[in-house]
């Protein structure tokens, strides 16, 4: 009988010590709450867009076919990742969004999915673009979104949009969302700043939203998923966390946690004759997006140096300033 109370107060002690150990313990994040996470995304208000890829070498706003890696070439060791934070802080800027994944299929990290991204042997610049991209505007106290283009029914066959171990041509729909689906993921795990996933052409006419949400949640609870419908005539409906149009508004009233896309200059890719538009009628944009519930995400383009051209620098300036002092000096 002695024994059996000793071993029995034993096993309590262990018990209680143990509980006592675990409630010592940190305690994982709680997942915030969908709609927590959709207020603190407008509070942002005014965010930088950078579409740079295999576009910005050709001079085309969507690339046919597997281009040559080697045609990435910035002619630079390292491209100034930090001018591009500079410059959108200096426009008030709060967050960012790089295009990791454009329609040339070419991917600015070191994908364990394919070959075909900058770390490719013919690829001039073999650093990982979006890690850069990441440091610099962490750095300088701003969040950071990556944009990915899905394969959308609607692309013709020229446009590849998956790199070439997924390709169109010889992988049926299935298999392509499940790529696509892996490689947002394994953006998830490398880039624990990611806080914003925008994806481009994705909507119900690939998957229905739970056949996507689900496993990104999965990898990341807290993230926030915008998603920009292919058919004009949708934009800005609703599908995942963010709905997003593009260079149009959301309605007056609208109560849809939106974002608005733009173009400083006249389109997304950079191209040689493009120039900025005024500071003044961006400001007026930008207030028009925030007073209809949506940030506003400001693209500028960076040239074939990955540099953001000295006018288009100008301008952020400019428009920092108008928002600092709106009623002039």
């Amino acid at each position: 009988m002695k024994l059996k109370i000793q071993t029995t107060l034993a096993l309590i002690v262990a018990t209680l010590l143990t509980a006592a150990v675990r409630a010592e313990e940190p305690r994982a994040a709680e997942p915030a709450s969908l709609p927590a996470l959709q207020d603190d995304f407008l509070k942002l208000k005014f965010g930088m867009f950078l579409h740079f890829n295999l576009e910005t070498y050709h001079g085309v706003q969507w690339v046919a076919g597997y281009q040559d890696p080697a045609t990435f070439d910035p002619g630079v060791a390292t491209i100034d990742t930090d001018a591009w934070a500079d410059a959108a802080a200096a426009a008030g800027m709060k967050y960012a969004v790089l295009t990791a994944k454009h329609v040339s299929g070419f991917c600015l990290w070191d994908s364990k999915y394919t070959t075909y991204d900058v770390m490719h042997p013919k690829c001039p610049y073999q650093k990982d673009l979006v890690a850069q991209f990441i440091k610099s505007f962490t750095d300088r106290g701003m969040k950071v979104g990556l944009y990915y283009c899905w394969r959308s029914p609607g692309f013709k066959s020229q446009f590849k949009v998956l790199p070439p171990e997924c390709d169109p041509a010889t992988h049926s729909v299935a298999e392509q969302i499940e790529f696509q689906k892996a490689q947002l993921v394994e953006l998830l795990g490398k880039y624990p700043d990611v806080f914003y996933l925008w994806n481009d052409g994705l909507d119900p006419t690939i998957c229905p939203a739970d056949a996507v949400l689900p496993e990104l949640r999965q990898a990341r609870p807290n993230i926030l998923v915008g998603a920009n419908w292919w058919d004009w005539k949708k934009k800005g409906q609703p599908y995942a966390d963010i709905a997003v149009t593009e260079t149009k508004h959301f309605p007056p009233g609208n109560t849809l946690p939106g974002e608005t896309c733009w173009c400083l200059e006249q389109s997304w890719f950079w191209n040689p004759t493009f120039q900025p538009k005024p500071a003044k009628d961006i400001v007026e944009q930008l207030n028009t997006a925030n007073s209809r519930h949506a940030n506003f995400l400001l693209n500028v383009a960076p040239n074939k140096r990955g540099e953001l051209t000295a006018e288009s620098v100008s301008v952020l300036k400019e428009i920092g300033k108008l928002r600092r002092n709106p009623s002039g000096p």
